[in-house]
């Protein structure tokens, strides 16, 4: 055996050999690392030898780094079929996928020539249409896509082009001959996690890139940056990463290149359209948007004109596009070019067009819409794998999508037939090809397993760019003929080999280079408006849960309490809705076990949850501990039906998590523009929570059980017997709880710092004046700093409250919602 013209040692030979003991490629499939005589083709051999010198043990040892390298980045992908719609770590394969180099010029010049057609082809599509008149394509392939958008029919996109990024799906022949099993056009995804496996791989396997010439992706990253943003003409103008939001099945590869490409990652409700422009919302106000890598289906990016019921799209996006104000990748109805219909089209419309055959063909297909076509494909179904012809399944009939008709059941086989015979046009039949296989590393051996290669195109300068790399999804069926992750797949580093020196490019600067900076870009107001709720919803769930404590504590010996304070308790419960109207439970266990696990609004389970949803949205501000804590939050409050502990048992767990996330929040994360509004958030529902129960427990009424009930709820008790040899009474306790600017639990305390952080938002006039919120914020000061401990009374504490309500209603409409239009004065655009 040889590798790279040297003849291998005995030693390395005989370790190679014994890691190809299983490696069966199966007949008459072409397999990417060994040759038709089964001995390791050329540019694979220095990949063996590496592997050999390593040995199996060293091996196992690093691809697990690799594997923890994925979870604490955090890379994930969510199973749509999974009730839950849960997050699952990225299945990394640990072996690449390895091109050489005089075979990637051909496959990157041929997939170039086919992303030109594909972008005249929608050109004509909503422009002129003159492959419909010339017979080159029938107008039902039109009509029956629902992706081919007539709102958007004669509306040239901004920039003249269609395509501004487009990937491929590709497989071999066992003629070894690559193929083109489909178009990604709508909202390609991927890039990013083979930029992921990449950055996992060569911290796996860094003598690989040492040794061979690894063609770099970051060129290609560059260039599309560099791209998108000659599109954004204004001065104060940036580039946003569309994103249908956390909950989609790819939300972190969108969240990972708006960050490593320096993109402004947004929602359809961060956004919105005025005077013919789109604009994203932040904290210092509107900034315009004129260059959109659109991330959602097309159909669901306006609701005005396309689909009425997407909540995830911008109201008016198509009036801007139709203004030209804005260039979106891809053009709104770029999604028409992934029919399978088209591919049976398109080598007599590249053929009239360009004038010859495309240099990578696509396998053979045929639309059911013809008689002729129909007729032979019902004649010989076996034949063929039957697909839909525009959508990617047919409910009821295709669920799965693509399927070979030979391996149907009679009963199904022939109602598939019958329905190609009535509604043809729906269907397209596609040659059944094998796909080619690639190595993968399974417990010490390496075996063959068939794979889809995707790879991706930017259109730069007018001409297209392809990523040397790709998204390698490989199947765990050895005769797989689809592969999706969906369904279980891995995920592999796809590595071009260059036929020179690598240029060292990247965008992840070196130690010596980094610039430095203390900020970075402009808070949306979602992302503010989740912050501020977020830290709301966490401090609300640990006033219910310390409610709940000082209710069980004379289960656990403590001085019983009088029948009035519990009624008071539980009636407070009641009017923030953590308990029902008409409880039927009074024994404190029983009581905890509903406000923590019941489904009422105010109820730990409804609150977690709600943090939850906050955090998701917000989730690549996050720290993986403080996103952790909140799901453990959420878990305590649904194990309601698991024996283990009491309820009451579970309230101290939620009050410790409640304290490591404000720990977390407080001490680790960076004290920008977030974490000021996440912190008034804070204070603020602290300051009303604690007004609430001084009101409740305070009056007087309750007798001295309501005081040391209060000193209890603020956590206070130690301040004030250090404070009072006394028991506790109503004029220290008032002013501990509520006036002491100093006890860090005070509502006195909160506005003090309500009143700090106000200073630090974009509106703050830097003349002297005071904005609504510092006025309102600063009358509540006043107000405690005069008040009387003795004199305080009901009026004067709701009067509090209803200026911290105020301040949150006067922030959610200046900073979130925007409803006047106004750009808020000042600045500070840092989170």
């Amino acid at each position: 055996m040889t590798v790279r013209g040297h003849r291998t040692t005995d030693s390395r030979a005989e370790r190679i050999l014994a890691m190809l003991a299983r490696y069966q490629p199966v007949s008459g499939v072409y397999d990417e690392m060994l040759d038709a005589d089964g001995e390791p083709r050329e540019h694979w051999k220095p990949i063996l030898a590496t592997l050999a010198d390593l040995g199996p043990r060293e091996l196992e040892r690093r691809f697990a780094g690799a594997d923890r390298y994925m979870r604490e980045s955090g890379v994930f992908y969510r199973v749509y079929d999974d009730p839950q719609n849960s997050e699952r770590t990225w299945p990394l394969a640990h072996m690449p996928l390895v091109i050489a180099p005089d075979e990637w010029k051909a496959l990157s010049a041929g997939l170039a020539e086919r992303a030109e057609l594909l972008d005249m082809v929608l050109k004509d599509l909503f422009g002129p249409a003159e492959l419909v008149r010339d017979g080159l394509l029938p107008g039902a392939t039109l009509a029956g896509s629902p992706d081919f958008l007539r709102p958007l029919v004669g509306i040239p996109p901004r920039g003249g082009s269609h395509l501004l990024y487009y990937a491929v799906d590709v497989g071999r022949g066992p003629d070894g001959r690559w193929w083109v099993l489909g178009d990604r056009a709508q909202a390609p995804s991927g890039a990013g996690y083979a930029l992921q496996n990449r950055l996992a791989m060569s911290r796996a396997l860094p003598e690989i890139h040492r040794t061979l010439p690894v063609e770099r992706l970051a060129g290609f990253f560059q260039a599309l940056r560099s791209e998108f943003s000659s599109h954004a003409q204004a001065t104060d103008s940036r580039v946003a990463v569309l994103t249908p939001g956390p909950l989609n099945e790819t939300y972190f590869e969108h969240a990972f290149l708006a960050r490593y490409l320096g993109f402004l990652l947004a929602e359809g409700a961060d956004l919105t359209v005025r005077d013919d422009s789109l604009y994203v919302r932040t904290v210092s106000g509107l900034k315009k948007l004129e260059m959109v890598w659109r991330r959602l289906d097309a159909d669901f990016a306006d609701p005005l004109e396309l689909n009425p019921r997407s909540q995830l799209g911008v109201a008016g996006l198509v009036h801007a596009v139709r203004s030209g104000t804005v260039t979106l990748a891809n053009a709104l109805g770029s999604g028409v070019v992934e029919a399978r219909s088209l591919l049976a089209f398109l080598p007599s419309i590249a053929r009239a067009r360009l004038g010859r055959d495309l240099a990578i063909p696509h396998v053979a297909t045929w639309w059911c819409g013809q008689p002729l076509e129909r007729g032979a494909v019902i004649a010989d179904l076996d034949s063929f794998v039957i697909a839909p012809a525009f959508t990617q399944t047919i409910a009821g009939l295709l669920p799965e999508g693509a399927v070979l008709a030979s391996d149907l059941d009679a009963e199904r086989k022939l109602r598939l037939a019958e329905e190609i015979r009535i509604r043809g046009s729906d269907f397209v039949a596609q040659e059944a090809v094998k796909l080619s296989t690639m190595p993968v590393w399974s417990d010490g051996y390496l075996e063959p397993r068939p794979f889809i290669l995707r790879l991706f195109l930017a259109k730069v300068n007018g001409r297209w760019e392809v990523m040397p790399g790709g998204f390698c999804r490989i199947s765990d069926r050895v005769d797989a003929r689809a592969v999706t992750m969906q369904a279980g797949g891995r995920s592999s580093d796809v590595c071009v080999l260059s036929d020179g020196p690598v240029e060292e490019t990247t965008l992840l600067p070196t130690p010596d280079k980094i610039e430095l900076r203390r900020a970075t870009a402009s808070l949306p107001s979602r992302a503010a408006d989740n912050l501020f709720w977020l830290a709301r919803y966490m401090e609300r769930a640990e006033g219910t849960l310390r409610l709940i404590r000082v209710l069980g504590d004379q289960v656990g010996g403590g001085e019983p309490m009088s029948a009035d304070v519990v009624r008071r308790i539980i009636e407070l419960l009641m009017s923030w809705e953590a308990l029902p109207r008409e409880p039927t439970v009074a024994d404190p266990q029983a009581v905890a076990a509903v406000v923590l696990h019941g489904h009422a609004p105010g109820g730990l389970l409804a609150l977690s949850r709600a943090a939850l949803n906050a955090a998701s949205v917000i989730r690549d501000r996050f720290s993986p501990d403080a996103w952790k804590t909140i799901g453990d939050m959420v878990r305590l409050a649904e194990s309601g039906a698991k024996p283990e502990g009491t309820a009451l048992d579970r309230v101290e767990a939620g009050l410790r998590l409640a304290a490591v996330f404000s720990g977390l929040s407080q001490e680790n994360m960076s004290q920008l523009m977030g974490w000021h509004f996440m912190t008034i958030g804070k204070r603020i529902e602290r300051a009303l929570a604690t007004c609430r129960f001084a009101r409740t427990f305070a009056d007087g009424r309750a007798g001295t059980g309501g005081f040391d009930l209060m000193l209890a709820l603020a956590d206070s008790q130690i301040t004030y017997r250090r404070r009072y040899v006394m028991i506790a009474a109503r004029a220290p306790v008032l002013d501990l709880v509520m006036l002491d600017p100093n006890n860090p639990r005070s509502v006195a305390f909160q506005v003090e710092r309500i009143a700090d952080h106000l200073g630090h938002l974009p509106n703050h006039l830097n003349d002297g004046r005071l904005n609504v919120p510092e006025k309102l914020i600063a009358r509540a000061r006043v107000d405690l700093q005069t008040a009387d401990a003795h004199t305080l009374d009901v009026k004067q504490i709701v009067a509090i409250e209803q200026r911290l309500m105020a301040v949150s209603d006067e922030i959610s409409e200046h900073y979130f919602t925007h409803r006047d239009g106004a750009l808020p004065r000042g600045a500070g655009d840092l989170f």
